[in-house]
């Protein structure tokens, strides 16, 4: 196996994890509220530009200025669903699902009314040496994210099954009727449910930008493949988001080590497709029984 090889293995499970972050928030956001929300993307560029204009304007370590991209997202997907997507709740599904694409492109033309169409790149200070691993060249910027990646995976783990407010979100995800009965705030637990699938996606965005260019509509790139990630993974599974976004970071390095990059995106929805046709609950989803 040559080391150009690994190199690309390394890459494609560094960059599937960020990937794979962003993807569990939008299957979280399922999880709970049971809609697809096609303004995830657009909330990914948000944080993008959050830590960009907080590092840029205030000279603040981009990965010291997450808090605040985590506390702006928040709020962002708290109020969405309290004043927006609640509303609505009740309505034909692809209601919702306009109701969130139309907040995309809300999201998208206000970041071009601001920052211009122009690509806005962000250097930091000490990550400009790629670290040398053997015969390995990794991006400090990389290492980073794939560590913090690991860290919020295992922390929204740690929120949903070892806490109270956790359970109460999980309760709510299973039988929203049964959770009113004993006690719980739904509609709560639904805008912090969304408000904290937006600051996965934030923090996945967030951490991307030490890396890769950033311009408005760029989350538009993201929002099918987390789409993918989410569905592959199954629809509300915190682990199978994780893996399956690995998975698609792989396919997606690999074929454009083999093939060119312009294989890459075919690849992804190739897999994707072969995938659902033998599995079509995603790679850990579970089917629903019916009666005979």
């Amino acid at each position: 196996m040559s080391i150009q090889f690994v190199q690309t293995l390394v890459d494609g499970i560094m960059m599937g994890g960020v990937y794979a972050l962003a993807a569990l928030g939008l299957s979280l956001i399922f999880g709970v509220l049971k809609i697809t929300n096609f303004a995830h993307g657009a909330m990914m560029t948000i944080g993008m530009y959050s830590v960009y204009v907080i590092s840029t304007y205030y000279g603040v370590n981009p990965y010291l200025a997450l808090p605040v991209s985590i506390l702006m997202l928040f709020l962002i997907g708290y109020l969405v669903q309290r004043f927006l997507i609640q509303r609505i709740e009740h309505a034909p599904a692809h209601n919702q699902l306009l109701l969130t694409l139309g907040l995309a492109y809300i999201f998208e033309n206000l970041l071009l009314i601001i920052f211009t169409p122009n690509y806005k790149s962000l250097q930091v200070e000490g990550m400009e040496k790629a670290i040398k691993i053997g015969g390995l060249t990794i991006a400090p910027a990389k290492i980073i994210a794939f560590g913090v990646v690991i860290v919020v995976t295992v922390l929204v783990y740690l929120f949903l099954y070892k806490s109270s407010l956790g359970l109460k979100v999980r309760a709510a995800a299973q039988n929203d009727d049964g959770a009113l009965l004993m006690g719980i705030r739904v509609k709560e637990i639904r805008g912090i449910a969304f408000g904290i699938g937006a600051v996965c996606t934030g923090i996945a965005g967030s951490l991307l930008v030490p890396v890769m260019s950033i311009y408005p509509t760029l989350g538009e790139v993201f929002q099918l493949k987390c789409f993918v990630i989410a569905v592959l993974g199954g629809m509300g599974n915190l682990w199978g988001a994780l893996i399956s976004g690995i998975i698609i970071g792989l396919v997606e390095s690999v074929s454009g080590y083999a093939l060119g990059g312009s294989w890459s995106e075919l690849l992804i929805y190739a897999v994707f497709i072969l995938i659902l046709v033998f599995k079509p609950t995603g790679l850990f989803g579970r089917g629903n029984r019916r009666d005979k």
